[in-house]
């Protein structure tokens, strides 16, 4: 201990020299860590990991947040677009079907030449479930007129009963004050088809005064006759049902099922005056 304390300075110069040699030599070679460094490492290194950990959970967390609102966001903007398709291709689908409705009254038009004739929509009727009486689109503005006739591509309809500016008031055949003279385009048998309340709710109505001898059967196809000055002849009604005796024995009368279908009407042709009549007149 003497020798240290007679000597101290000059060990603690050497010692420092030989630590500050030893720095210079292995300053950036060091390949190992020290004792000192590896007890700071085995303390810091699992609290650096369980912070990343923490850190890359609550980082997943955020992003998974966000791409859901994106995700919601997205399916959001979907649906309206999926929504709008949808109504879109409802407008083109009943624009298809009106397109053919008005093709078919065009073509039936045609069987109509010697007359006026024009298309029409069906905009009100009266409670029921059948078309007895009912509005149309078009009135006197566009020349409609009390008994112009009502047809479509499966037969005879009615007629119009009044008209106002813009729209007209119809009777279809089934309709107890309707009145239609007809026949039979088998046997050339008449009556006149009339609407009866017992028979409008089973969408039939009733074709009498036929004569007794008359050879007119079930299955027989019913149009309006010559005898009318309302209807033009040969517009088909519809055809025979059932044949029964009147009680009088004197005359038939028929049930007829029409080949209209007056549930589920919504479309008319119009005939109006007749050409050659107009033509002929000065």
């Amino acid at each position: 201990m003497e020798f240290f304390e007679e000597h101290k300075k000059q060990i603690i110069l050497i010692v420092t020299g030989i630590l500050l040699v030893c720095i210079l030599l292995t300053y950036g070679k060091k390949a190992n860590a020290t004792w000192i460094e590896s007890a700071l490492g085995f303390v810091i290194t699992p609290v650096q990991e369980l912070t990343s950990d923490v850190g890359n959970w609550f980082g997943s967390k955020i992003d998974w947040i966000r791409n859901q609102d994106t995700l919601a966001e997205e399916n959001k903007q979907l649906k309206e677009q999926v929504a709008l398709l949808q109504e879109e291709n409802k407008r083109l689908k009943q624009y298809d079907t009106e397109n053919q409705k008005l093709s078919q009254l065009l073509k039936i038009s045609q069987k109509y030449a010697q007359y006026e004739t024009t298309g029409s929509k069906i905009i009100a009727k009266d409670p029921g479930n059948w078309y007895d009486v009912f509005l149309i689109d078009k009135g006197k503005n566009q020349g409609i007129s009390a008994n112009m006739v009502l047809t479509s591509p499966n037969g005879l309809v009615g007629k119009i009963t009044e008209s106002g500016a813009t729209y007209s008031k119809a009777q279809s055949i089934l309709d107890s004050r309707s009145s239609v003279p007809a026949m039979s385009i088998r046997t050339g048998d008449l009556g006149v088809v009339k609407g009866e309340y017992s028979l409008m709710n089973s969408g039939l109505c009733r074709m009498e005064y036929i004569d007794a001898e008359a050879e007119i059967m079930e299955g027989d196809e019913i149009v309006t006759s010559h005898l009318s000055d309302v209807y033009p002849s040969g517009i088909t009604i519809g055809r025979v049902k059932e044949i029964q005796t009147d009680a009088n024995g004197l005359t038939k009368y028929a049930i007829i099922e029409p080949y209209v279908d007056f549930k589920h009407l919504d479309t008319v042709l119009i005939i109006g005056a007749d050409k050659t009549t107009q033509e002929a007149q000065p």
